[in-house]
């Protein structure tokens, strides 16, 4: 950026004013887990029978029932910098927040924008370029930003709370997935690898383009798979990596997950990353919370353990679907432009555990 802040200082790059990127800043699965099990239980049905989806899952989005025919899905999600271009920042987080709607199945109609920015340290016309960013993904998405609420705040916070719809029969879950199901992964991996290469100024035009194309791709096939009734469950790859997001459908199923390594599809240039230790600090808390219930083939890379628990920034959806419905989840997903959307494991008998060989 060549723009000054109004105290005539040179601007400082968007990442540098955070202690974490994207869905990087996610709290560790296992400490969120920790805080969570010290809140009440969640609410009982009975009390509230319009409430579809809650908390007990983990799931990417709340549910409740309107009527016969509509449910509202709600859901938040907001983050610090992931990359310095304020535009780009925007959309990415913009396009984070409305992937919990399409892993839900639902129609997004609406957004409220969360805003959170150093007053005194960014220029104002970084911040709009920020707003304009979020609001060119809406737009993009046929929804309006209809308001939103703004703080002043140490670090830089863009994000959205974020409405849809859906047909109460056609909600998606991370929990209803079956043993036998196949596992098809719709983005390729790598995010939070390219973002910390990113911040230490190793990566290249051709990797950032790779990847704002993959963050910025909205999750619609989404909608169209809530109206396959072989597609038995769904949420999306963001925070905790394909391991930690994974484990959500194991433990919501009561079965276990097997991966194949081989066919997980990867951005350009990150298992080369990786391999030379460009990985992000939230791998590993990731693998801290939830490795003793990974298994990895000894005969995985050096770097399989960082790339697999790699967070994802509006990351791919995941759905679990019957065998018999792969291709037509797959031509869903190429429909939308999702050229490499992959077959990458199956649901398995036995306990909640993933196997990665």
């Amino acid at each position: 950026m060549n723009d000054r802040h109004d105290a005539g200082g040179a601007v400082p790059r968007l990442t540098s004013l955070s202690h974490g990127g994207g869905c990087g800043c996610k709290i560790a699965p296992g400490v969120l887990a920790e805080l969570l099990a010290t809140q009440a239980a969640p609410l009982p049905t009975a009390a509230f029978a319009d409430l579809l989806v809650g908390r007990e899952t983990a799931d990417d989005a709340a549910v409740y029932r309107l009527n016969d025919e509509q449910a509202i899905v709600a859901t938040t999600d907001f983050f610090m910098p992931i990359v310095d271009d304020p535009y780009d920042f925007g959309r990415i987080a913009a396009t984070n927040a409305l992937s919990d709607l399409y892993a839900m199945g639902a129609r997004p109609i609406l957004a409220l924008a969360l805003v959170g920015m150093p007053i005194n340290v960014l220029p104002r016309q970084t911040i709009a370029a920020i707003l304009r960013g979020g609001e060119s993904v809406c737009a993009e998405a046929g929804i309006p930003v209809a308001g939103g609420h703004s703080i002043d705040s140490v670090e830089p916070i863009y994000g959205l709370a974020a409405l849809g719809v859906v047909h109460p029969a056609r909600v998606k879950r991370n929990s209803t997935a079956r043993a036998g199901d196949v596992l098809v992964l719709g983005k390729p991996l790598g995010v939070g690898v390219l973002s910390a290469a990113l911040k230490k100024n190793e990566l290249d035009q051709a990797g950032y383009a790779e990847m704002i194309d993959s963050a910025t791709r909205l999750n619609r096939p989404g909608i169209a798979l809530a109206d396959m009734p072989d597609v038995h469950a769904l949420t999306d790859v963001t925070g905790f990596g394909l391991l930690g997001h994974a484990l959500e459908l194991a433990r919501g199923a009561s079965c276990g997950i097997r991966l194949r390594y081989r066919d997980l599809p990867w951005l350009a240039g990150v298992e080369a990353l990786a391999a030379r230790g460009i990985v992000t600090g939230a791998s590993a808390r990731n693998w801290t919370s939830y490795g003793a219930e990974v298994e990895l083939d000894s005969a995985l890379p050096e770097a399989a353990r960082s790339l697999l628990t790699d967070p994802q920034t509006s990351g791919g959806l995941l759905a679990a679907c019957a065998p018999g419905a792969v291709d037509d989840v797959l031509a869903c997903f190429r429909a939308e432009g999702f050229a490499r959307a992959a077959v990458i494991g199956e649901m398995t008998g036995g306990a909640p555990r993933i196997e990665v060989v």
